[in-house]
């Protein structure tokens, strides 16, 4: 591999998908291109040159896209194509990719993503150089709130205790974590993220401690696991509040003693990374739900953050919308600006998926509006409109048991309960999926149902166009 130009590589289950993209690559000549139709090919790819970025199609398998979970930080990840189903593996995933192509993608759009990934490498060999300038995003703000984070993020990274960031999915925990890791003495040791939820609960014992080959099926070469990979720096273990209970106990024991042992090996390895994990949900509620062991729980919050949601820091807005538009300018050379009638607009909003919400939409503005100034007028249905308010929106909600009409419904000829339960259940879905703006993962939870059930709704009652395919 020393030597020999990074590559691409093209993942999809259809061969017509491969070589159409690969044609593309190879005619714009920005990199090599090899394809792929699962993660072991792309790992024997990986054995045979540097992989510099995954592209890879959305209708590909879930298992497969557990097995991709775990790409190296100098490995960047795209996204192109149409899902088959919903799948959590690609949220997960997709949550993570530096860049989300459209779902048939065109020449330019390949152009436009190699110039993002150049820029990322240039910033990756100087990265002292450049952290300043993505360090905070998602932090700037004026506010107390955030204020706060900031002050604890400073006191934090001075220590080696272990962090428990808590708060509502899309407000930053990651972010936060990165802060203390690159302002700690460890600052240019690796951080390593592991998604808890993303990786299938067999194999995230194997993800996190490693594994000997031929430990178990599949087990075809030694790992060594992301808390070797992590040494001397920070593993940061996300939704740790999804680990199953027997992992937690696997966990307790290697945090206590700071000692692992891969599966399928019985040498002991020391534990030298600090750990910072992060949760959206109640974990106090979940130990009293046994769902959570409790002394893991005391384990783990050493020292506790909360990262605020958005609507709390609301006056932040300005500055954030700021931010995110300087980040759509860097990597996609779009620039667009807001009045100020349009912020406060913005300021009123719910924001359910806080400042990755926010991050959305600026991005979402700028496609359809680049290099231009957004109004109020411009902003789509659910942010112009006054319902965007979280407490309108609360009340402007149907909830069935409050129906003042429902007696009357009823006639002397009766009614197809079956045909009204359907019709009733398909208008609150589509209010849901317009609170939300298209977003499958926001309805559910605003319906308070999965997300994969509201999917299965969806496709059911056929309002699959009211879906932006977007998930947040």
């Amino acid at each position: 591999m020393s030597g020999e130009q990074a590559a691409i590589c093209v993942i999809s289950p259809d061969p017509d998908k491969q070589q159409t993209i690969k044609k593309m690559v190879d005619e714009i000549g920005a990199y090599p291109c090899v394809v792929a139709s699962s993660s072991n090919q792309l790992s024997k790819a990986r054995e045979q040159k540097e992989i510099r970025l995954v592209l890879l199609d959305r209708a590909t398998d879930s298992r497969e896209l557990a097995q991709l979970s775990p790409l190296d930080d100098d490995c960047s990840l795209a996204t192109f194509g149409i899902a088959r189903d919903a799948s959590g593996e690609l949220d997960s995933l997709e949550s993570v990719a530096s860049y989300q192509l459209r779902q048939r993608v065109a020449r330019r759009d390949l152009q436009t993503l190699f110039a993002y990934l150049d820029r990322t490498i240039k910033s990756r060999q100087e990265p002292e150089k450049n952290r300043s300038s993505h360090l905070y995003r998602g932090l700037v703000g004026d506010s107390a709130a955030i204020y706060r984070v900031r002050e604890l993020i400073s006191r934090v990274s001075q220590s080696k205790s272990t962090v428990l960031l808590t708060g509502e999915t899309g407000t930053g925990k990651e972010i936060v974590a990165r802060n203390i890791h690159y302002q700690s003495n460890k600052g240019s040791a690796p951080f390593v993220p592991v998604n808890c939820s993303a990786i299938p609960a067999d194999l995230l014992e194997s993800e996190l401690f490693g594994h000997r080959k031929g430990a178990f099926t599949g087990a075809l070469s030694d790992r060594i696991g992301r808390f070797a990979a992590a040494a001397d720096g920070t593993l940061f273990l996300d939704e740790i509040g999804d680990m199953s209970l027997s992992l937690q106990a696997k966990l307790l024991r290697v945090l206590e003693e700071r000692v692992m042992y891969r599966v399928g090996c019985n040498k002991p390895i020391e534990i030298t990374a600090r750990v910072i994990a992060a949760t959206h949900r109640d974990l106090e509620k979940c130990i009293e739900e046994d769902k959570f062991r409790e002394d893991l729980y005391y384990r783990l919050n050493v020292v506790p953050i909360t990262v605020p949601p958005l609507r709390e820091r609301t006056e932040d807005m300005s500055l954030l919308v700021h931010e995110l538009s300087c980040r759509l300018q860097r990597e996609q050379e779009i620039t667009i600006s807001m009045t100020p009638e349009c912020i406060r607009q913005l300021q009123r909003c719910a924001w359910p998926g806080n400042v990755r919400e926010l991050a959305n939409l600026v991005e979402r503005l700028g496609v359809f509006n680049p290099n231009g100034v957004v109004d109020v007028a411009d902003l789509p249905a659910r942010y112009a409109s006054g319902r965007s308010d979280r407490g309108s929106e609360q009340t402007s909600r149907p909830h069935l048991a409050e129906h003042e009409s429902l007696p009357q419904i009823l006639t002397e000829d009766g009614l197809d309960l079956k045909e009204f339960l359907r019709s009733t259940e398909a208008e609150l879905i589509r209010q849901a999926l317009s609170f939300s703006n298209g977003t499958i993962s926001q309805a559910a939870n605003l319906l308070h149902i999965g997300r994969t059930t509201l999917s299965e709704k969806v496709k059911r009652l056929g309002l699959g166009a009211l879906v932006t395919g977007q998930s947040s």
